[in-house]
């Protein structure tokens, strides 16, 4: 019995490119997604219209959702209209009756 270790076989040229290469990737990819999120939280951070402080509706209208663009808002209401407001003045735009 040969109770001496064998020498350590040299690691593959190819293995050791492989593992290069995924080691580059898995940095690659944590940049990547760490520059997305930047990209996001700074795009999105103040960008926001400011809602109204008050929507009047008509009477007996419910509202059900709500949605904005840069100079109206919209209220959709139980009865299915959409009531379209300018963001400025607050009046009723248009009201769009839904089928």
């Amino acid at each position: 019995m040969n109770d001496t270790p064998e020498p350590p076989l040299p690691e593959p040229a190819n293995l050791k490119f492989l593992r290069l290469l995924v080691t580059t990737l898995t940095a690659t990819m944590i940049v990547g997604l760490l520059i997305i999120i930047t990209l996001i939280v700074i795009r999105y951070r103040d960008r926001s219209a400011p809602l109204p402080d008050a929507i009047t509706l008509p009477d007996g209208a419910t509202a059900t959702a709500f949605t904005q663009g840069a100079d109206w808002y919209a209220v959709v209401t139980a009865d299915n209209r959409i009531l379209i407001f300018d963001r400025s003045t607050g009046a009723l735009r248009k009201s769009i009756a839904l089928d």
